[in-house]
């Protein structure tokens, strides 16, 4: 199996022959992307699920209400994580999906669009990328930053540590616990 294997996956804990939690993480390793569903009757393994980002937690039976209402939230999850945006730079177009925008940042003149593959220098300002960015997934900490709640690996007051500390975005004060609270929401929607 490789990379890009599976976007949706539906697991059960028990399973012949294999634990749904192994299989669940293992898979979560290779594409952390894919938006999995725990399906099970048994509620004592929610706290394991949990511990590699499962999407959702569904018992059994299922009721079919909040499946249907769970699927189109996965389906909105994987839009926003697949979906692709042109970065202008003098020298050229580089399309790169959302999901690899680390941050956008304002250095005097200047805007870098920060992605996992390197920096870009935008022609556009600030204001461009706040309005093209998607916002369940981007906010503005400051006016030289906006920031993917999907790089975030700690922040205090003051600074949001991106991508395991490679990047540090400035957090005002006034908009630490409108930032936290979205943050934890974005968290909560991708469970």
């Amino acid at each position: 199996m490789t990379q890009g294997d599976m976007d949706l996956l539906f697991l059960d804990i028990e399973m012949p022959g294999m634990n749904g939690i192994y299989v669940g993480n293992e898979l979560k390793k290779r594409n952390r992307n894919i938006i999995i569903f725990i399906v099970t009757s048994y509620s004592e393994y929610l706290d394991e699920a949990m511990r590699f980002h499962v999407f959702r937690y569904l018992s059994k039976p299922l009721d079919k209400q909040r499946f249907f209402r769970n699927v189109k939230d996965a389906i909105d999850l994987y839009s926003s994580i697949n979906q692709k945006l042109p970065i202008e730079t003098r020298q050229g177009v580089h399309t790169m999906s959302v999901s690899s925008i680390i941050a956008v940042e304002g250095q005097r003149r200047k805007v870098i669009v920060h992605t996992i593959q390197g920096d870009y220098e935008s022609i556009h300002n600030m204001q461009y990328w706040f309005h093209t960015l998607p916002k369940n997934r981007f906010i503005q900490t400051h006016r030289s930053f906006i920031i993917n709640f999907e790089h975030v690996s700690d922040f205090d007051h003051t600074l949001i540590h991106l991508d395991e500390g490679r990047l540090n975005a400035y957090l005002t004060r006034r908009k630490y616990s409108s930032f936290k609270e979205a943050y934890l929401l974005y968290l909560e929607s991708t469970r």
